[in-house]
């Protein structure tokens, strides 16, 4: 009779390719499975619903590391501004939306302290090189300038920036107004995000426009370093 615990978590090699380290997405938190997390050693994510229980995940390695919440809307929910400025496209030039997404994040992977932090931008930068090879990027325009970018998927609002000089500026609301309202004209009935719920600015844009939350999910992260291998993913 096979008593092997299962193990409770997926590789995640999209991860892997940018730390350099392996790298997992913990799927249980039972704390047989969490016993067996320091023998394959990496870097380890697990998300649990809000207010859950995290006292097994800590006892095995876990560490807090963000909160995050889902922005969800349809058509009838939103409210859009106009802007004679603003603008869009789909193939706006990768050196513009590098330099626009390089360094303008500040996610869970850089409150890591196991995560030097041009490896946490690096992560961003490979996730936005991703998806401008699929396709799935609107450039955002003002006055036929780049300001920012919009990144969706499967009616997922994957990654999105404003260009630095823009920022604070109150521009962005009428910018993915254009976006969201091209995204319900293809035929997109409801979208949806992920976004850190201390991430004030965001959080208020997404409300701005119409949108409602749910789902808040505690995120926690676990570095076991590989025998014979880095300290820490620098």
């Amino acid at each position: 009779m096979n008593t092997t615990t299962p193990k409770p978590w997926l590789e995640t090699p999209w991860d892997a390719r940018v730390f350099g380290v392996p790298t997992h997405e913990l799927t249980s938190p039972d704390p047989e499975g969490l016993s067996l997390l320091p023998g394959p050693g990496g870097h380890f994510t697990a998300k649990i619903p809000f207010r859950a229980d995290a006292e097994p995940l800590r006892r095995a390695g876990f560490y807090y590391c963000d909160t995050l919440i889902e922005p969800w809307g349809s058509r009838n929910d939103l409210r859009p501004v106009s802007d004679a400025k603003a603008g869009f496209v789909r193939d706006m030039a990768w050196s513009d939306l590098f330099r626009i997404g390089h360094g303008a994040f500040h996610g869970r992977y850089h409150r890591d302290p196991a995560i030097a932090k041009a490896r946490a931008d690096a992560r961003y930068d490979q996730w936005l090189r991703e998806l401008y090879d699929q396709g799935r990027i609107y450039g955002l325009l003002y006055d036929g300038r780049p300001a920012g970018f919009i990144g969706e998927k499967d009616a997922v609002l994957v990654l999105h920036a404003m260009a630095a000089e823009l920022r604070g500026q109150g521009l962005a609301r009428a910018l993915w107004s254009l976006v969201l309202t091209d995204l319900f004209d293809h035929g997109r009935t409801e979208l949806h995000s992920s976004v850190s719920a201390g991430n004030l600015p965001i959080v208020n844009l997404y409300a701005s426009l119409g949108f409602r939350f749910r789902n808040p999910l505690d995120v926690y992260h676990a570095w076991f370093p590989v025998p014979g291998g880095p300290a820490r993913i620098e």
